[in-house]
């Protein structure tokens, strides 16, 4: 049975990290899990299909009582904090089942508790099937930016992205269709468009996809590595393995959009935006401090809900709404460790030359059952080979402009 206390970070020591002067960041995100189902059954999800189950034991809705609760905590950490914005998300399961009720309660007594100081920018992450005009209408009347998952052209979103066995009408089908005609409506509410979510299938066509995507005319594309750790490791991905299929697949998108961006693609924009000494809004890449929280159905508050790839367990953190100010979650270990940049950061990860950039990826993809999450992501060798790759282009892209500069 797996211990999880001699894991790391379960020995990193916040009370000596205080004394040293380095103090937590507050949330400015704040994830909260309106409903714990969803109408759709992707195979690679990690709610769902990886090692924490704990879904199961969720209410199937937040009641409005925790949803008061959650909006009264997200106020006073705002106002304790004196931030002058954070970001309301709504998510699942899949959000849209939560209904219109529920949905405009929580947004708009967020934004009471917050007060006139705080600005609360709301958004919703969705599979789209249930995006109807009612819904964006309500979105456009309380201020509600819309992202959706769309994993491509047709055959590769139906691939994984099937409806569930709940609609005998729909079971086990795809789920294109449906999300494409969402996205139309959406088109019409350029305002609310948040972007588009794309996980990489290394059997789809990389520029092909990236096409797919922009004709959905996005203001911004995520391209999301599939989950996976170490221990229970990603599609094709062989752990310590040298070679770099996510890089090569990515490499060809980004050679395909940099001259001509059709769309923004955050990865992409990040690392640029790091290897020219920025920092990075972004948990993917980068040191910044993680400062996203997650609230589930029952009020439970919890760490960021993709660690549910690692193992059963590891979003927990004791605390609930009900009892518990956020301001309680900051001094966790687990929650400490994302903050803390290159100390939380394995020595392989310290030692290269990229780490400011990588910042030793996406922390989920860190985890090794008995050493925890002290290890380069699984996805190492990619991340490298993408950074040197967009590194070189924009390098190459710099000195042709000077040169030609000089020359005119």
């Amino acid at each position: 049975m797996r211990n999880t206390r001699l894991e790391w970070p379960a020995s990193l020591d916040v009370s000596s990290l205080l004394e040293d002067g380095w103090r937590p960041s507050p949330f400015r995100e704040f994830i909260v899990k309106v409903h714990s189902r969803c109408d759709l059954s992707c195979d690679y999800c990690y709610m769902y299909e990886m090692a924490d189950q704990s879904w199961r034991d969720q209410p199937r809705a937040m009641s409005r009582e925790i949803a008061d609760l959650t909006a009264r905590r997200i106020g006073e950490h705002a106002r304790a904090h004196d931030l002058r914005d954070v970001t309301l998300i709504l998510h699942g399961g899949e959000p849209l089942l939560a209904g219109q009720d529920l949905i405009s309660r929580l947004v708009t007594s967020t934004r009471r508790w917050a007060g006139h100081g705080t600005t609360v920018h709301a958004a919703i992450q969705t599979n789209g099937v249930g995006l109807s005009e009612a819904y964006l209408r309500l979105f456009d009347e309380i201020g509600v930016r819309v992202g959706v998952s769309v994993d491509g052209y047709p055959d590769a979103h139906d691939r994984h992205r099937r409806f569930a066995s709940g609609r005998r009408s729909h079971q086990g089908r795809g789920s294109y269709q449906a999300v494409s005609t969402a996205l139309r409506r959406l088109r019409r509410f350029p305002h609310l468009y948040g972007g588009l979510l794309c996980t990489i299938d290394l059997r789809n066509d990389p520029v092909r996809t990236y096409r797919a995507l922009a004709d959905f005319g996005p203001p911004k594309v995520d391209f999301l590595l599939p989950h996976g750790t170490w221990s229970d490791p990603p599609p094709m991905r062989v752990p310590g393995a040298a070679d770099t299929p996510y890089a090569d697949w990515l490499a060809e998108v980004f050679d395909y959009w940099y001259p001509k961006p059709q769309t923004g693609i955050r990865l992409f924009e990040e690392i640029m935006h790091l290897l020219l000494g920025g920092a990075s809004d972004s948990e993917v890449v980068g040191l910044g401090p993680a400062r996203m929280v997650v609230i589930e159905t029952d009020g439970s508050v919890e760490q960021e809900d993709t660690l549910k790839s690692a193992y059963a367990g590891a979003t927990e953190t004791g605390l609930h709404v009900a009892r518990d100010p956020l301001d309680a979650a900051l001094r966790l270990p687990r929650i400490a460790a994302r903050q803390i940049g290159v100390r939380a950061l394995s020595k392989q990860c310290r030692a290269c030359p990229v780490r400011t950039v990588c910042g030793g990826g996406l922390y989920p993809h860190r985890y090794r059952e008995g050493t925890g999450f002290l290890n380069p992501s699984v996805y190492c060798p990619d991340l490298l080979a993408l950074i040197r790759h967009i590194r070189d282009r924009v390098r190459e892209d710099l000195i042709s402009k000077r040169a030609g500069a000089a020359t005119g």
